[in-house]
């Protein structure tokens, strides 16, 4: 603001040098000129320095009207120019509205000598259009400044609250890993422990009894293999319980994976699964994670996709897993070094892929089902 001030005092100060000594009114040098208008810049060009110090600035521009007015009335009228953009600034630093500022330059207009009232009447209408404008477009620029400071500071807030959450979800990930750790402690202590004990006392009774009561020593023997036996079955029930299914753990990875391709990319992914899943191995598994990562990979370099489209289906004979996308596909299948990966990556597993480019790109895994080749 200040250095569009600052600049339009300037024209006004070039218009009246070239006025005074230019010719237009032939006036004679006369040193007070320059030097009325020298204290002029001077008290201007110190404005701009002081704009943190409103009061001290005030006083400037007052000072600057005065001297100008001074001018005007002690050398030449023509410099009561000047005291227009002072006048229009000392009552913007008071605070005053745009048609309160447009009255105080009317008025000064009113206060110059006749022949010159249209001179100054055009100075003042141009200061006062220039000021107005250069108000709203501050005024907007501090707007866009304080949007852009609330976005920033709402930016910093969801990183800050992201990264609790994260933290938040790696604490609790941990917690739940040392509860589980407990309650598989406990359930072995409380279950196969006690079993255990019970047995080992059975066998410690027959043992004493193996020479004096042979028939009751095999009692015991027998009740101590019966606790065994128990306490083994025991034992696997609590790691089949505490284990999830296979299908679990495979569908639940393919799921992640789908869920943070959305998050990532823009792009829409979807996934769809049916039949037995219990059927798939975890080498199947393995091949199916494997190739839908290198598909979709190639999909979003190559596809310019908007939506890739992830299936799972067990059948009688056959495990089939696609990936699809909505993409430019492809009139020729040149086979890179993605796709023979994905060829001998299922090979491994007794299968073997699709290729298909001619809606879209899609790639299917065919994998035996029961293992069977």
């Amino acid at each position: 603001m200040e250095l569009w001030l600052l600049g339009s005092k300037s024209a006004l100060l070039l218009f009246i040098v070239y006025s005074l000594y230019g010719g237009l009114h032939d006036a004679s040098f006369r040193p007070a000129y320059i030097l009325l208008l020298l204290i002029y810049v001077g008290l201007n060009f110190g404005i701009p320095p002081l704009k943190r110090r409103p009061k001290t600035s005030l006083v400037l521009s007052v000072l600057s009207a005065a001297l100008a007015i001074y001018g005007a009335l002690e050398l030449h009228p023509l410099i009561l120019l000047l005291a227009i953009p002072n006048l229009y600034e000392a009552a913007s630093r008071l605070g005053a509205k745009s048609w309160q500022s447009a009255v105080v330059l009317a008025a000064s207009v009113w206060l110059s000598p006749a022949p010159q009232r249209p001179l100054y009447a055009l100075a003042a209408a141009l200061c006062f259009l220039l000021y107005d404008a250069v108000c709203r477009l501050y005024a907007r620029l501090s707007l866009r400044e304080e949007e852009r400071d609330k976005l920033q500071e709402d930016a910093r807030r969801l990183t800050r609250a992201l990264a609790d959450n994260e933290e938040y979800a790696r604490q609790s990930a941990y917690t739940i890993k040392l509860e589980e750790r407990g309650r598989l402690s406990q359930q072995i202590h409380d279950e196969v422990g006690h079993a255990m004990a019970g047995a080992l006392i059975q066998m410690e009774a027959a043992r004493r009894l193996l020479d004096t009561n042979r028939s009751k020593a095999e009692e015991l023997l027998g009740n101590a293999i019966v606790i065994s036996k128990e306490g083994l079955e025991r034992i696997r029930l609590t790691l089949k319980q505490s284990k999830p299914p296979a299908e679990q753990l495979g569908i639940g990875r393919l799921q992640l994976f789908v869920d943070e391709l959305s998050a990532k990319h823009d792009i829409r992914a979807t996934l769809n699964y049916s039949g037995d899943l219990d059927a798939i191995t975890q080498l199947q598994w393995r091949i199916i994670q494997a190739n839908a990562t290198e598909a979709v990979t190639n999909s979003l370099k190559y596809s310019g996709a908007s939506a890739i489209a992830v299936e799972v289906l067990v059948m009688n004979k056959f495990i089939k897993a696609v990936v699809r996308d909505d993409g430019r596909g492809a009139d020729k299948i040149v086979k890179g070094l993605g796709i023979v990966g994905m060829e001998e990556r299922a090979a491994t597993g007794g299968g073997t892929i699709i290729v298909d480019g001619s809606r879209g790109f899609s790639v299917t895994t065919l994998l035996p089902a029961n293992g069977a080749s």
